[in-house]
This record gives C-alpha cells, sequence and structure tokens, in this order.
C-alpha cells in the first residue's frame, strides 16, 4: 500500500533516506490531493536539511581518505554521529527511520531534540572552518583536484548532471529555488557556483551548501513555533488517527483497521514531483490504479545519472584523478542500482 511502500524508499540513497521519503511522500500527496500542515512543512524543510548536511559529511569525508586526507575523515564522522543521534530521537532510527508520511512526518520533535540541534548549531560553523583550513588551501589538495575532472556547463545538462556537480559548472539551477517546495520559497539561502567545473569546484559547492543549510535549519527552528498546524494531516481518509482517539471514538478505530489493512484508494492517474537531494534531483513519477495499489513508481536519482558522466570528466586524465573525480560526483550505488 502507499503508506509502507515508504520504507522502500529509505534504502534507495541510503545517506538521504528521507529526502527519498520526502519526494515519494510529495507524489503520493499530488496524487490524491493531500494537505500538509505548514508545521509539518518547516518540520520536513529541517529534517532535509539536516538529511543534507550529514550526507555532505560523508560525502567530504570519504572524499578526502580518497585523496590521502586521514584527519578530515574522522572530523566529519564525528559530526555526522551527532545527526544520526537527532534521528534516532525522532524516528528510533539513525538511518532507515520513514520519518516522513503523506500528509506530513510520522510524529512530532521530542521535547530533548530540539535544545540538542540548538547546540549542534553553535557548534558547527566553526567544524566547517576545521575543514577548510585542513583543505581548501591546501596546496596537495589543489594539485589533486583543481583542473581534473572539468566538465563543461552545455556538456554537464546534456547528460543530465544535476545538484551541486552541476552547479560546480556554473549553472545556477537549484529546485529549492527554481521550483520550490514545502515552503522553500520563504526561506533566506545563496545557491553556491563554481567557476571552471573542476572537482575543486564541487568541493567548493558543497562545503558552501553545508552553511547555507545551517543557516536554513535556523530559520526553520525561528518558523517552528508560530507555524499553524498540527505534524500531519487531520484528513482521516488517508492519515491514520492519534492513537489517544481509538479509546474514545469509534469511527477512529474504523479509520486506522481499514487505513492499515487496506491502505487507502488513490485515482488511475500520473504525477512526477521532484525535490533537491544532496546529490541532485530526485524525481518520483507515480501512476494509480484507482485501487490500494499504485500500477507503477519510477525513481529518477541523481546517481544514475551522474555515473554515465564520469567518463566525460575522466578523458585524458591519470587512473590516480579518476578516484578524485568519481568522489566529486558524490555518487551512492543504492542511487544507481534500485
Amino acid at each position: 500500500s502507499y503508506e509502507k511502500a515508504v520504507t522502500c524508499t529509505d534504502r534507495m540513497d541510503y545517506l538521504a533516506p528521507m529526502s527519498n521519503n520526502a519526494v515519494y511522500c510529495m507524489a503520493v500527496e499530488k496524487l490524491v490531493g493531500l494537505d500538509v500542515p505548514e508545521r509539518a512543512q518547516v518540520m520536513r524543510v529541517l529534517c532535509l536539511e539536516l538529511t543534507r548536511i550529514q550526507s555532505h559529511l560523508v560525502w567530504l569525508g570519504t572524499h578526502a581518505i580518497d585523496l590521502g586526507a586521514m584527519s578530515v575523515f574522522l572530523y566529519c564522522f564525528r559530526e555526522r554521529e551527532k545527526i544520526l543521534d537527532m534521528f534516532e530521537m525522532l524516528s528510533g532510527q539513525r538511518m532507515m527511520g520513514s520519518y516522513m508520511r503523506p500528509g506530513g512526518v510520522w510524529r512530532d520533535f521530542p521535547d530533548e531534540f530540539v535544545p540538542t540541534l540548538e547546540a549542534f548549531l553553535d557548534d558547527f560553523p566553526r567544524r566547517i572552518d576545521d575543514y577548510e583550513k585542513l583543505l581548501t588551501t591546501n596546496p596537495l589538495w589543489l594539485d589533486r583536484t583543481q583542473g581534473i575532472g572539468v566538465i563543461e556547463p552545455d556538456v554537464a545538462l546534456a547528460w543530465g548532471v544535476s545538484g551541486a556537480s552541476l552547479r560546480g559548472s556554473g549553472v545556477n539551477w537549484d529546485i529549492r529555488k527554481a521550483m520550490p517546495y514545502s515552503g522553500y520559497e520563504h526561506y533566506d539561502f545563496n545557491v553556491p557556483l563554481g567557476e571552471h567545473g573542476d572537482v575543486y569546484d564541487r568541493y567548493l559547492c558543497r562545503i558552501r551548501e553545508m552553511r547555507e543549510s545551517h543557516r536554513i535549519i535556523r530559520q526553520a527552528l525561528k518558523k517552528l513555533p508560530s507555524a499553524s498546524g498540527g505534524f500531519r494531516s487531520d484528513n482521516r481518509k488517508f492519515v491514520p488517527p492519534p492513537r489517544a482517539e481509538l479509546g474514545r471514538s469509534m469511527e477512529a478505530v474504523i479509520h486506522h483497521f481499514k487505513l492499515w489493512t487496506e491502505g487507502f484508494n488513490a485515482p488511475d492517474q500520473e504525477v512526477y514531483a521532484a525535490i533537491e537531494s544532496p546529490r541532485g534531483e530526485i524525481g518520483c513519477y507515480l501512476h494509480g490504479t484507482g485501487g490500494n495499489k499504485p500500477r507503477r513508481i519510477h525513481f529518477k536519482t541523481p546517481s544514475f545519472m551522474h555515473i554515465q558522466a564520469i567518463p566525460q570528466m575522466s578523458q585524458n586524465h591519470m587512473i590516480a584523478d579518476l578516484v578524485a573525480i568519481i568522489g566529486s560526483v558524490d555518487i551512492v550505488l543504492g542511487d544507481c542500482d534500485r
């Protein structure tokens, strides 16, 4: 059923499970016309940007260790552990939490979440400064990344490159700005761009993206108390009732039973939803049947698109450069072979 399929999406791009959850839920919501309360949208933005940071931390740590910078790997995973601890607070799982659901999120933030997040936000900017001190002007890092793996803007577009890998070539395309979703049009943030389209520019774009995600989360925290609505839609035809209602409402018991045994019906129509995942554009094509299961779901994932562009970036380079090039496009193989 549509609700239970959320667990499958966690396991595609396993470094950005909430991004996978979100684009799938947005497609379902679009198909059935399900509302998402303002507070739930703010919660989604906050979680999506935390996901972007923790994914970029894995990218930076592994990219650096591939090129011989051991310390950066250890520091990045130190910060990522803090984010995974917060995800565990939300869903009970560090990674595959299925936290986002059609109509909003699974549950409200627990009491300890916001103070923990604020402490992380206070500390994180100086950690990014540390990463940059180790790498950004390091002569060995510059030798291994500058002028390596160049892809021109028109070639990148022709091969379907997106995200920071595209913006590193100077193309100003970010779905959060170009086609806003979840209220992103109400947040103030910049889209970092590169100039040369090489490994170094793709590195700088993601470093700066982490700083911008930090800004967005700060803004989301300020919006959270005043945002209207709950953490999930009240439409009982699509969203299970709160457990507290089951002891006093027969109608709630009926909705609960029907939704968890059969699910809900969705029209025999086609929809497409897309968001800006940490790796680029992830899209979900969804075709309903009129019944409780879809006819077809297809995901357009950024890693699948990027892996085909690697030969274009790798021409006339050394085998050692290929290591840097692969790292710079941030491929997750679960995102390719779904």
